[in-house]
């Protein structure tokens, strides 16, 4: 059990940690010098790499082999995909691809 004084001291650490991590971009690059290229570089690129990552994670154990095919993820993409094109936000797309994905696993699919 956690008294008082542990909870207090938890919440004290973690905050100053959330506030440290908040802080470090802007104390390791200052407005006043420029960014490194690779800073730059890295802010490129990275989204597009985590991006395939975590599709390459949600798909890996879909079954193509065995009913309903992997049909529902692949709808689901398609449309995140057209959502995307159309409407040009990201959250959209991706709450209307989980909305979807959600409706063909459990009433369509079921």
């Amino acid at each position: 059990m956690i008294t008082t004084v542990q909870g207090v001291a938890l919440v004290a650490i973690f905050s100053l940690a959330t506030l440290f991590t908040r802080a470090l971009p802007f104390l390791a690059f200052p407005a006043s010098r420029p960014t490194p290229h690779f800073v730059v570089y890295l802010g490129r690129v990275l989204p597009f790499a985590i991006t395939a990552m975590i599709i390459v994670y949600c798909l890996k154990d879909t079954p193509i082999l065995a009913a309903p095919h992997g049909l529902p993820e692949l709808i689901a993409i398609v449309v995140v995909g057209a959502i995307f094109l159309l409407f040009k936000n990201s959250l959209v797309a991706i709450a209307g691809g989980t909305i979807l994905y959600m409706v063909l696993v459990q009433v369509v699919f079921a």
